[in-house]
Order: C-alpha cells, then structure tokens, then sequence
C-alpha cells in the first residue's frame, strides 16, 4: 500500500492548457500531458531560477520528489517537440496534483 500523497502549493495557473504544432491537425495529433506539478516545477526552477531550499518550501515536496518532476516534464516536453506531439497541461486539480 501506498502512502497517501501529500498536497503541492502550486502557485501559478496558466491561461492556456494546450499547446500544438502548427501543420497537424487536432484530429490527427498526438498528445503529451504534463502534470500541474510538473509544469509549476520547470517554472521555478527554469524561469524563477530558485535554488533548492526555496522550490522545495514553495511546493511543499523533497528535494527527490522536485527533481522527479523535472525530469518528467523535461521528458514529456522534449518528445513533443522532436515527436511533432500537441502539449496538454492537466490542471484539474492545482494544488493536489500527485502522480
């Protein structure tokens, strides 16, 4: 049995939850989907440029949970952009987004 997962502050939603490319059809295209926390992760570790200390106190995760997250998402990202792959930015719930 699994532990129970604990809640992530996820401070920023964005506007926009999908993302494609340009030349494929929706009805053809295949998708990714990135997780609440893993999109909040990138944000502050790429735009915030936080240091550990203060990602790990922001979301409210250890410093393996963040770095799980990241390289998830850095994953998903990079097949979407070498795979021709739509991006999806699930966000139905923000701040108990737990894998």
């Amino acid at each position: 049995m699994s532990r129970p997962c604990k809640p992530r502050n996820i401070e920023q939603e964005v506007e926009f939850t999908c993302f494609k490319p340009a030349w494929i059809p929706k009805s053809k295209l295949q998708k990714v989907e990135l997780q609440a926390a893993e999109l909040e992760a990138l944000r502050l570790f790429n735009i915030e440029e936080l240091n550990q200390e203060q990602w790990s106190i922001n979301m409210n995760v250890s410093a393996s949970t963040f770095n799980r997250l990241i390289k998830s998402a850095n994953k998903k990202i990079t097949d979407a952009l070498v795979n021709g792959k739509g991006i999806r930015i699930y966000k139905k719930d923000w701040s108990h987004n737990c894998k």
